[in-house]
């Protein structure tokens, strides 16, 4: 198993900068792909950003490429993801997950692990 805290969300006006992090536990943190999707209030939850399970590659949704980075350090069992120049559009809850088989995956069926999610309000 393994369990998963996001933490950083709250809000901003558009244009400012917020870092959400997650935190891993139980089984080896290093066992997989981790990625980021939100959930905006009446809408599907949608795939934001990965990172694969040695850090050498990412995948952005386009939204928010050239605004968000992702990474990864595992010797602290912990993902970042910097955004930066946010937009009303942004607002949502963001969840961390996590796929142990590194499938680098978009579809969030691919992941097995779940966080509770941090909420993100960015104001106009």
């Amino acid at each position: 198993q393994v369990q998963l805290v996001e933490s950083g969300g709250g809000l901003v006006q558009a244009g400012g900068s917020l870092r959400l992090s997650c935190a891993a536990s139980g089984r080896t943190f290093s066992s997989g792909a981790m990625g980021w999707f939100r959930q905006a209030p009446g809408k599907e939850r949608e795939f934001v950003v990965v990172i694969s399970m040695n850090g050498g590659s990412t995948y952005y949704t386009d939204s928010v490429k050239g605004r968000f980075t992702i990474s990864r350090r595992d010797a602290k069992n912990t993902v970042s993801l910097q955004m930066n120049s946010l937009k009303p559009e942004d607002t949502a809850i963001y969840y961390c997950a996590a796929d142990p088989n590194d499938r680098r995956s978009s579809n969030p069926n691919q992941y097995r692990y779940w966080g509770q999610g941090t909420q993100v309000y960015v104001s106009s």
